[in-house]
């Protein structure tokens, strides 16, 4: 499912050692295979405290990639980055998103992988067989358990905090005396917990894409449900734009129609996912004359209707569930970002493609950060359950299998964490005496890291905020060029007087799937 002294203005070149001192500080070899990144990423090994309460105690090893600045001349420090989760790999970071040119040239692109993942101390734990008893009544307890057994110790040290305190000692062993970060997503929360913790030695600080502190963790995924409800509609309208490409109707509701009954042959059951609202194009031709009544009762209808429909055909087809269609998973996994709508919209149309199966390691990678997410959530949660929410968490979670309405519903009722209290209460985010003001970005209709919420971390950072059109969520690499300008000059500056920009270009093909999805680039 990221400290008090202010000091001057300084310029960045000036403020950080050069990068020669750095590197001898720290071996840097070749990344291990399974981040997937090119040659030109460089990692090395970093011990921390496993407890930071003690730091001469027992310790644990984390990995640090880097990808030194293009242009020496120019260097002005160290960008340290965090692509969200948490659970996201560090490693590859600025390989998956990429920064503007200007920023790849003037600055050492760094990040820490974060403790409990793949080369960085995996948090592992014993499978689960299907048989235990306490996966309705006790599931936090359960999962804390099962991971005690195969490494003792590490659960407990998974927190936002101990990350933060993990990067700051990566700062000194780096040999800079202070760092700029870039943080998505759940990275604005970890940078923002670090320059909590660091004033001091934070230059500049970009959060993208953040998200209100006080939902962590219970109310979190809750209050995303709406957001990705609205956002694929908006993606079926998208495709219902594009009809002249995909063929699967020219309104919202016609592209839903066409999605549902593909959901349903994969799944044996149809999605309960509300539909778009109607249009004057979906009502046939021989009640034109009542067109508006047959709009307001067919959207009236429409949530109760998918509820009922999927909820009878679950409990009448026996081991049929909607999430056994892939292309339901994949429609949530890939409403936040635009660049995979063509994919939703070719698998809808029966586009011809194979997957490509990950290898055994990246399998292995993925549990590793859905565990270590997992215990995060429990360890640091902060929001009290609800547990009136508990029925409708129990149907959705384990009958109809929504992939929408479980995850909100399943942490919000308090099952996610049930057996399992917070052992650390997070860090209260705010900015203590930076010297630069930080840079918030945040996109109006993204699901993930809602846009009001953002605005409390906005106002308890006291960052400048430049509001992107769309809703895709993250911001970096998107080829954004007015976004990207005003990143490049706040690093450079620590300061930009953008407020607004649009949204980003759709930059994917709109009739071959993604090279990294598939086995072979197949046409459409």
């Amino acid at each position: 499912m990221a400290a008090i002294a202010a000091i001057g203005l300084l310029d960045t070149a000036r403020a950080v050692p050069s990068a020669a001192a750095a590197v001898p500080e720290l071996e840097w070899t070749s990344c291990p295979a399974v981040h997937g990144v090119p040659s030109s990423v460089r990692c090395a090994a970093v011990e921390v405290p496993l407890d930071h309460a003690q730091p001469n105690g027992p310790t644990i090893e984390l990995l640090v990639s880097r990808v030194p600045a293009r242009d020496p001349a120019q260097r002005r420090g160290v960008l340290m980055g965090n692509p969200g989760g948490p659970g996201g790999d560090g490693i590859a970071m600025f390989s998956q998103l990429h920064p503007p040119a200007e920023v790849r040239d003037q600055w050492d692109l760094v990040a820490v992988q974060p403790r409990g993942l793949v080369s960085g101390t995996p948090l592992k734990c014993a499978p689960l067989t299907g048989a235990e008893s306490e996966i309705l009544t006790a599931a936090g307890k359960l999962n804390r358990e099962r991971c005690a057994r195969r490494t003792p110790g590490l659960g407990a040290t998974l927190t936002t905090e101990n990350t933060a305190r993990d990067i700051e000692v990566v700062r000194r062993r780096l040999g800079e005396t202070k760092i700029s970060l870039y943080g998505v997503s759940y990275g604005t929360l970890l940078f923002a917990t670090y320059a909590t913790l660091f004033p001091q030695r934070v230059d500049r600080m970009v959060l993208d894409s953040g998200f209100d502190p006080g939902v962590v963790w219970n109310s979190l995924l809750d209050v995303q449900t709406p957001g990705y409800k609205a956002r694929v509609h908006a993606m079926m309208a998208w495709i219902a734009r594009h009809d002249h490409v995909y063929h699967l109707g020219t309104t919202p509701l016609a592209v839903y129609r066409k999605w549902s009954n593909h959901v349903s042959a994969e799944a044996g059951v149809p999605p309960s996912l509300v539909a778009p609202p109607a249009q004057v194009g979906d009502v046939p031709p021989g009640l034109r004359a009542i067109a508006e009544q047959y709009i307001a009762g067919t959207d009236l209808t429409a949530d109760a209707r998918a509820r009922f429909e999927n909820f009878v055909a679950t409990l009448l087809t026996p081991g049929s569930v909607q999430a056994n269609s892939g292309l339901l998973v994949l429609t949530r996994a890939f409403a936040p970002d635009r660049n995979f709508w063509p994919v939703i919209a070719m698998l809808t149309a029966g586009a011809p493609g194979e997957f490509a199966k990950p290898s055994p390691a990246v399998l292995e990678a993925a549990t590793v950060s859905q565990d270590m997410q997992a215990a995060v959530l429990c360890n640091e949660n902060q929001v009290p359950a609800d547990p009136s929410m508990s029925l409708s968490a129990f149907i959705t979670g384990y009958v109809t299998a929504d992939p929408f309405e479980a995850p909100g519903l399943v942490y919000r009722s308090g099952m996610a964490c049930a057996g399992a209290p917070p052992v650390a209460r997070p860090i209260r985010i705010r900015d203590r005496g930076l010297a630069v003001r930080p840079l918030q970005i945040q996109s109006v209709g993204d699901p993930q890291t809602p846009y009001r919420g953002s605005l409390v971390m906005q106002r308890r950072m006291g960052s400048h905020l430049i509001t992107v059109g769309g809703g895709d969520h993250a911001q970096l690499g998107r080829g954004n060029r007015p976004l990207d300008a005003a990143i490049a000059g706040y690093l450079r500056t620590g300061r930009t007087a953008v407020t607004r920009v649009p949204e980003a270009p759709i930059t994917a093909s709109l009739t071959r799937f993604p090279p990294s999805l598939t086995v072979g680039a197949t046409a459409w």
